[in-house]
């Protein structure tokens, strides 16, 4: 019992912040009289927070190395305007046009990390010189109008679905059964990682809470999977999501990088004298940022099936928020993807169910922005006791 109290603490933000998602779920299922959790308005709710929670990923380990960035929502219209005109105006075939937009992206990424990095310039003031002039370009670049209709085939990026392979009737069987997958590779990693703990002499959960843990996994995605099986199966970007974030978490917790990454953010002096190339860190984050930026700009323009002058408004703010609330520190250091995917779900969720309710936008801002305050106030509380 000692060691798991020991193991929760460590993670109190984490599981905290797991917690409030799932009871603000509960309540809005209540409130909503069950129009939250059914299978269509889940699906929606993937679909209308994917590129937010893309941009979440890159965000939150901008944030653990001491930065932000401000221009994201600005270069995601950008590329998004970018991929119009190629795809639209100048009929590129979709995927070659995806492979410059995603350049594009890093190189705007490179731009901005090669004056944070290399000039010293600080964060806020390049990322907020970033949000102007991409958003004065995407104006420039779309003449004040809006641009539409892209391919069928890159729509299906953002709107498309996975084919039902075993072919059922009531329920989509390939979905059922991707989850069934998702569930036994989850178990296996987390019964090896058990095994390692034990074999370093490190502090575990006692058996039966292993145990207890690996059931609440497998019921979590096998009851996911199966709502969304009950509508038309899984999102073709919820792939895409679940491919981040698997590689993203793996970047940041196995790799020499990821632990670089948290250095930096630490203690950059530090880091520095320990032979750490900072600057490099700090370079290949932003341009990391730029790609993930440019990949939101292109689901949230295929989605809407358009690209419009006002694309992006606020996703900076958002995937900011997403960060914060998931565990993020705001002195560096601090954060992870599940984390940052985690504090997303608890905005779009909380966004969905007061939208069903009837909140106007100016509720739906305010209560946001008293979320963002406690997340925040949480770490600083916390820092100081520590």
């Amino acid at each position: 019992m000692k060691a798991f109290l020991n193991i929760v603490q460590n993670n109190m933000r984490q599981y905290s912040m797991t917690c409030a998602l799932l009871f603000i779920m509960l309540l809005f299922q209540l409130l909503t009289d069950g129009i939250l959790l059914q299978p269509l308005n889940i699906t929606n709710i993937i679909l209308q927070n994917s590129y937010i929670l893309i941009l979440a990923i890159g965000m939150v380990m901008i944030i653990i190395t001491g930065h932000i960035d401000l221009s994201v929502g600005s270069v995601a219209a950008f590329i998004g305007a970018l991929s119009a005109i190629l795809m639209i105006e100048l009929n590129v075939h979709p995927v070659l046009a995806v492979l410059i937009c995603l350049i594009a992206g890093a190189l705007v990424g490179a731009w901005q990390g090669f004056w944070v990095a290399y000039v010293q310039i600080p964060a806020f003031i390049v990322t907020l010189a970033g949000m102007l002039i991409f958003r004065g370009i995407t104006l420039i670049m779309l003449e004040g109008q809006s641009i539409a209709s892209y391919p069928p085939t890159f729509q299906q990026l953002s709107s498309g679905f996975l084919p039902d392979l075993f072919n059922g009737e009531s329920i989509h069987l390939f979905s059922m059964f991707l989850g069934v997958v998702l569930t036994a590779v989850l178990i296996a990693i987390q019964i090896k990682g058990r095994k390692k703990q034990l074999h370093h002499d490190l502090p575990v959960v006692t058996p039966a809470w292993f145990t207890v843990k690996l059931v609440a996994i497998a019921a979590v995605i096998l009851v996911f999977t199966f709502v969304l099986a009950s509508y038309r199966g899984i999102p073709n970007i919820l792939i895409l999501l679940v491919a981040l974030i698997a590689f993203y978490a793996f970047v940041t917790k196995k790799t020499v990088f990821g632990r670089h990454i948290y250095a930096v953010g630490g203690n950059e002096k530090a880091a520095a004298l320990s032979g750490i190339k900072t600057k490099r860190v700090t370079f290949a984050v932003f341009v990391n940022m730029g790609i993930l930026a440019a990949l939101s700009g292109l689901i949230f323009a295929a989605r809407l099936n358009a690209a419009t002058p006002r694309a992006g408004n606020l996703f900076e703010l958002d995937a900011i928020a997403a960060a914060f609330i998931g565990g993020a520190s705001a002195y560096g250091g601090v954060g992870t993807i599940i984390g940052a995917v985690v504090g997303g779900l608890v905005m779009g969720v909380m966004n969905n169910g007061m939208s069903i309710l009837g909140l106007g936008i100016d509720w739906q801002q305010a209560i946001k922005g008293l979320v963002l305050l406690a997340a925040v106030a949480f770490d600083v509380v916390n820092k100081r006791r520590g």
